[in-house]
């Protein structure tokens, strides 16, 4: 029975999505439970659309384009939801390649661990990064999980990703739309679906490679990146008016900051390569202490729209 669809989101990214895509045609070991591939175009202009109609004759499976022309990562992830009525859902972002037996190891991890939400490793790649930034980066962009496949306590972010509809993605827009230009849609979904007692499981053969594009292969894009995931705990203790835990998480990030940052001082003084992963560790911790609306660093959206503007009229 086809049960599962695959949801892409794009923002263009013309040659990464079509990596993805064809990425996505080469699966096997899932026999017919595929019900469709849903890319969503999130350029107000639809320029996906061609790209899309012409890699649809090898398609294995239906391959469906949707528009979404308001630019934002939560609006894109649930006009894809609207798209199709299948009940479990599997995320892949347009700047990842997914390996042959991908979605067949997130299937078989979710019927043994019988988890809300499953997620499964990333291997980062920065072809185009600084000699010395590159093992950083890609650490960065990538992600490790534990070696086996089993139950998790911590859940990760929606690329790589296979969702059970009915109790992970509750209601027709699960995604936060405020969330559409900062990021962090995903974390304020699992906060809610740990909340509700949902279970996360980890996929350890359910690999997928992550291409960094040249503009985020860089030491600022990281640090901004790493300031925002600093900032999710805070503000996910806020959205719940949990005051004490804000506090805990500020106090935490103030640690941080001073232990961190002192190393990185250390480290660059002395030229060390390894400086980047601790601007990472401290520029987390400032991100636990500066939460607040106003501080949040912007990536999707409208923001990216127009840096890609801009890159086309130079």
């Amino acid at each position: 029975m086809a049960d599962v669809a695959i949801i892409v989101p794009t923002l263009r990214r013309p040659d990464s999505l079509e990596r993805a895509l064809r990425s996505l045609f080469a699966q096997t070991g899932v026999g017919d439970r595929v019900s469709e591939i849903v890319v969503v175009d999130n350029d107000p202009s639809g320029s996906a659309k061609a790209g899309v109609e012409a890699l649809r004759r090898l398609a294995p499976w239906p391959l469906v384009y949707v528009h979404a022309p308001r630019p934002g990562v939560a609006t894109a992830r649930n006009v894809g939801l609207a798209a199709t009525t299948a009940p479990l859902i599997a995320f892949l972002d347009d700047d990842e390649a997914a390996s042959p037996g991908w979605l067949a190891a997130l299937l078989k991890a979710q019927e043994s661990t019988g988890a809300d939400a499953m997620f499964g490793p990333i291997t980062g790649r920065a072809p185009e990064a600084s000699d010395w930034l590159k093992p950083y980066l890609e650490r960065f962009f990538g992600r490790e999980g534990p070696e086996r496949t089993g139950l998790i306590e911590t859940p990760f972010g929606c690329g790589n990703s296979l969702l059970v509809r009915a109790t992970a993605l509750p209601g027709p827009a699960p995604f936060d739309a405020g969330a559409d230009q900062a990021g962090g849609e995903d974390d304020a979904l699992f906060a809610a679906l740990r909340a509700r007692g949902g279970r996360f499981g980890w996929a350890a053969e359910a690999m997928v490679e992550e291409f960094a594009p040249a503009h985020r292969a860089t030491l600022a894009y990281a640090l901004a990146r790493a300031f925002a995931y600093g900032q999710g705990p805070s503000q996910t203790a806020a959205a719940a008016r949990d005051w004490p835990a804000v506090l805990r998480w500020m106090v935490i990030g103030a640690g941080q900051t001073v232990v961190w940052g002192a190393g990185a001082a250390a480290l660059t003084l002395i030229g060390s390569s390894k400086r980047a992963e601790l601007y990472d560790r401290t520029a987390r911790g400032v991100g636990k202490l500066f939460w607040m609306k106003g501080f949040e660093p912007h990536f999707y959206g409208a923001r990216e729209l127009a840096r890609l503007d801009r890159a086309t009229a130079a």
